[in-house]
């Protein structure tokens, strides 16, 4: 544990663990897991764990399984479209509020992340892709300072999150239009429709990426 996370409360800690293994597709839809072995991997007691797992249930993030176990919802078709509509109403308004904000050290910011992005697709680092597309979105949502809309948008990507993990290691996936690349463009040019646009495209995109996996039965 390093300095930074001894400032946060140990079930605090145990809680963001657990959110990121399935935000970023450390536990995939539908793959059960015991209790007993989260303690393990998370290094933390089981109150904390128990207590990780309810928030995430309630979140909608997880699913108890009975005999100790927990599961990562597989999306339907249903829950995806409800996903894909708040997302597209949210989302786009964040970075609309987010632009009007926009500064050259976040436009630094987001370009620096970018490259992580682009360096993880290079590598076909799925999980670094993952986090780092995540940090991308959300640098340029906090800067909105809208903080329930936010708020909303974490949930949302906790129940997407882990079908995009499936979807980010098949065949085509890295050669998708690069709509962050665009977005950055119309930041810089002061294009504040540029940005929404290029970011609602962003967000549509993965949620084609995750229907056509659904109808394939990928995910």
């Amino acid at each position: 544990m390093n300095a930074e996370d001894r400032k946060i409360p140990s079930h605090e800690l145990t809680y963001v663990r657990l959110r990121d293994m399935v935000l970023f597709g450390h536990l995939e839809p539908g793959q059960p897991v015991t209790i007993q072995g989260l303690v393990g991997d998370l290094e933390a007691g089981m109150t904390p764990v128990r207590e990780a797992i309810r928030r995430l249930t309630a979140e909608g993030a997880l699913l108890p399984q009975g005999n100790r176990r927990v599961t990562v919802p597989r999306l339907t078709a249903s829950t995806l479209e409800q996903l894909a509509f708040a997302r597209l109403t949210i989302e786009p308004k964040l970075a609309e509020l987010a632009g009007a904000r926009m500064t050259t050290a976040l436009i630094s910011r987001l370009s620096a992340i970018d490259d992580q992005v682009n360096a993880a697709i290079r590598a076909g680092d799925i999980f670094g892709y993952l986090q780092s597309n995540h940090a991308f979105h959300f640098a340029l949502y906090e800067a909105s300072e809208a903080a329930v809309l936010v708020d909303m948008a974490r949930s949302l990507w906790l129940r997407f999150g882990p079908s995009l993990r499936v979807v980010a290691g098949l065949p085509g996936a890295n050669s998708l239009t690069d709509n962050h690349a665009h977005a950055l463009a119309a930041m810089r040019a002061g294009d504040l429709a540029g940005v929404v646009e290029a970011m609602r495209r962003d967000i549509a995109q993965g949620v084609d990426q995750v229907r056509a996996a659904l109808e394939s039965g990928a995910v």
